[in-house]
């Protein structure tokens, strides 16, 4: 498997467990639905203005708008927090788990049946917010010291098959880059 450089894509990106989320999407091929997201944006820089942008959109709906939804029958804003600060959860512990073990093979999960709690009120979008950027300030700690070979790493998943490190990073971003597109429709919305 040849090492990818900085700025270069993987051929076979695979989606977060998001139906949600790929509802949303016009996939390349089945097995790259954040592709045409990410384009050829370097997945770290993505990832890395994640939190200021999550910021700006959460202080331009308000709490009114945190119960606002892009779409009939779709995730309100709040839910879609709730949805990144749990996903967050799930790539600290893929992206640790793929760095430590040989030829990880990663967990997956129902994000359904994680996303059946999130229309308590009880889970506030300002929680999910400290949460995810509290989360990625330490995934983003952990990418700036990953050597470059480790990008290269192999992985797989039990139903999208083999990738490397390097698509689990760009899989992120490219999650990161849909929810934020959904955010922004909404906070249009709010205005």
């Amino acid at each position: 498997m040849r090492q990818l450089g900085a700025g270069q894509r993987s051929s076979s990106l695979w989606p977060q467990d998001c139906g949600d989320c790929s509802a949303m999407m016009q996939p390349m091929n089945p097995s790259n639905p954040y592709a045409s997201l990410l384009g050829t944006r370097d997945a770290f820089h993505v990832a890395a203005q994640t939190p200021e942008r999550l910021s700006d959109l959460t202080g331009k709906l308000g709490d009114k708008g945190m119960e606002r939804s892009y779409a009939p029958g779709k995730w309100s804003a709040r839910m879609i927090l709730c949805h990144l600060a749990d996903s967050e959860l799930v790539f600290a512990f893929r992206l640790r788990q793929a760095l430590a073990e040989p030829h990880h093979v990663i967990q997956p999960f129902d994000q359904d049946a994680w996303a059946s709690s999130y229309s308590s009120p009880n889970l506030s979008g300002k929680a999910a917010l400290n949460t995810f950027l509290a989360l990625r300030q330490w995934n983003l700690s952990l990418l700036k010291n990953v050597p470059q070979a480790a990008f290269a790493k192999p992985v797989s998943h039990p139903e999208r098959g083999s990738m490397t490190f390097q698509v689990l990073v760009e899989t992120m971003a490219g999650h990161d880059l849909n929810h934020l597109r959904q955010l922004d429709g909404i906070a249009a919305g709010s205005s």
